[in-house]
C-alpha cells in the first residue's frame, strides 16, 4: 500500500516533460529519471500548455466584455470585469507613486492570470490526468503555479522590469549609487553596501516566485493525499479544504500582484 501510495503521489507530481535525452534523443519522458536526464533545457509541456490556455481564456473573456459593454443594465460578465478593473485600479493608485501607463494593465493581467492558474487546483486531482491518460498521455499536471519554472519565470520577468525602470528613471549612475551608497553614504562602505543591496535586490524575484510556488504546491499535495483516503473520508475533508483553499488561491494572486506594484513603484522612486 505504501508503495502504491508513493507511486500515486510521484505520478501526480510529475510534469509532462519533453526534451533531449542523452541516450534516446528527443522524446517525452516516461518517468522522473528520464525527465531528470534531459537536464535544464527540458520543456514542461503541461505547464506551458495550461498557462497559454488560461492566458487565452483571460484575454477572450475580457475582450468579449469590452466589445459587448453597454450603458444600460450590465450583464454578469461585464459586472465581473468592471469589478476587477476597479479593484486593480484602486490598488495601483494607492500603491504606485510613479507615472506609467503599463502598471495598471500589467497588474490586472498578473492578478487574473495567476488566479486562473491557481484555480485549476480546485479541479479534482484525478479527473484531467485520467482523461489525458485515456488518450495516451501518461503525465499531466494542470496547475501551472505548482511548477517552480512557471512561478520563477514570472518573477524573473518582473525582476527585469525592475532593473529596466530603475535605470530608465534614475540612470545608470543613479542606479549604481543606489546599490553602492546605501544605507551608508561612505565610499569605504561600498563593498558592504553592494553586498547588502545586491542580496536585497536578488531576494525580490526569489521570494516572489517561491512564495507562490510553495503555497500552491503544498495545497496540491494535500489534495493528492486526501485522494488516497477512502471515498467517504475524501468528501469529508476535500470540501472544507477546497473552500479554505479558495482564500489561498485568491490571496496568492493578490500578493503576487501587490508585490509587483510595490517593487515597480520602488524602481520609479528617484532619490
Amino acid at each position: 500500500m505504501a508503495g502504491n501510495a508513493s507511486e500515486y503521489i510521484q505520478h501526480h507530481l510529475q510534469n509532462l516533460t519533453y526534451g533531449l535525452h542523452p541516450e534516446y534523443g528527443l522524446k517525452f519522458a516516461e518517468n522522473a529519471a528520464e525527465a531528470k536526464a534531459m537536464g535544464f533545457w527540458a520543456i514542461h509541456v503541461d505547464t506551458i500548455g495550461w498557462s497559454v490556455v488560461l492566458g487565452g481564456l483571460f484575454l477572450f473573456l475580457f475582450r468579449k466584455a469590452a466589445k459587448s459593454m453597454t450603458q444600460g443594465v450590465p450583464g454578469g460578465l461585464q459586472n465581473f470585469v468592471e469589478i476587477m478593473v476597479e479593484f486593480v485600479d484602486k490598488s495601483v493608485k494607492e500603491t504606485f507613486h510613479g507615472r506609467s501607463q503599463l502598471i495598471a494593465p500589467l497588474s490586472l493581467t498578473i492578478f487574473c492570470w495567476v488566479f486562473l492558474m491557481n484555480l485549476m487546483d480546485l479541479v479534482p486531482v484525478d479527473w484531467l490526468p485520467a482523461l489525458f491518460g485515456a488518450m495516451g498521455v501518461h503525465y499531466m499536471k494542470v496547475v501551472p503555479t505548482t511548477d517552480v519554472n512557471a512561478t520563477m519565470g514570472m518573477s524573473i520577468s518582473v525582476f527585469l522590469m525592475i532593473i529596466f525602470y530603475s535605470i530608465k528613471i534614475k540612470g545608470v549612475s543613479g542606479f549604481t549609487k543606489e546599490l553602492t551608497l546605501q544605507p551608508f553614504n561612505n565610499k569605504l562602505m561600498i563593498p558592504f553596501n553592494l553586498l547588502l543591496e545586491g542580496v536585497g535586490l536578488l531576494a525580490k524575484p526569489v521570494s516572489l516566485g517561491l512564495r507562490l510556488f510553495g503555497n500552491l504546491y503544498a495545497g496540491e499535495l494535500i489534495f493528492i493525499l486526501i485522494a488516497l483516503l477512502p471515498f467517504w473520508i475524501q468528501w469529508a475533508l476535500s470540501v472544507p479544504w477546497a473552500i479554505f483553499h479558495i482564500l489561498i488561491i485568491t490571496l496568492q494572486a493578490f500578493i503576487f500582484m501587490m508585490l509587483t506594484i510595490v517593487y515597480l513603484s520602488m524602481a520609479h522612486e528617484d532619490h
